[in-house]
């Protein structure tokens, strides 16, 4: 039995994961990150195509009710192969808890893959803006928050902020 693909609906698809992965690697490239672009958007379609791929294999066999609900599993697999990728990321920085963020956006390129594999655009669009208003404005403002425990000490350099900085005496 033949397997039917729908091939604009397949480049349609990987090509939305690619846009969206890359724009997250866009800001991660900007932020100097070693994972930029091209990682970011390689995840995305990559998990994108995992999801593809198993809905036409399943649904061969099956109704297409069936392929999405037995589809989960390729899900789990994208989740828990790029959770090992993800702990490679953060692993890599010399006992230095660095990588966080670019491991955790990783993580997401790849829900924003399986999103867009399902056919869930909106989803994908919707998660690709928030993850880069946690990039970017939410780095603003954390780095604000963590200035308010420093203070300029009268010795011309920074030093942390203790109980007793603020005495007045």
């Amino acid at each position: 039995m033949p397997i039917y693909i729908d091939i604009a609906d397949v480049v349609m698809k990987l090509a939305a994961a690619l846009l969206l992965g890359m724009s997250l690697g866009v800001e991660r490239a900007l932020a100097g990150k070693t994972t930029g672009m091209r990682t970011h958007a390689l995840v995305a379609m990559g998990s994108a195509l995992f999801i593809i791929l198993g809905l036409v294999a399943l649904g061969a066999n099956s109704s297409p009710e069936r392929a999405y609900i037995e589809s989960i599993r390729v899900v789990v697999a994208v989740a828990t192969g790029i959770g090992f990728l993800g702990a490679g990321i953060f692993m890599s920085k010399d006992s230095n808890t660095g990588g966080m963020t670019t491991a955790a956006g990783i993580w997401v390129a790849a829900g924003v893959g399986v999103a867009v594999g399902y056919g869930l655009y909106t989803v994908a669009i919707a998660t690709t803006v928030f993850t880069l208003i946690i990039f970017t404005l939410f780095w603003y403002i954390e780095n604000k928050i963590k200035t308010l425990g420093y203070h300029m000490h009268k010795d011309g350099y920074i030093h942390k902020a203790t109980e007793d900085t603020f005495d007045t005496q």
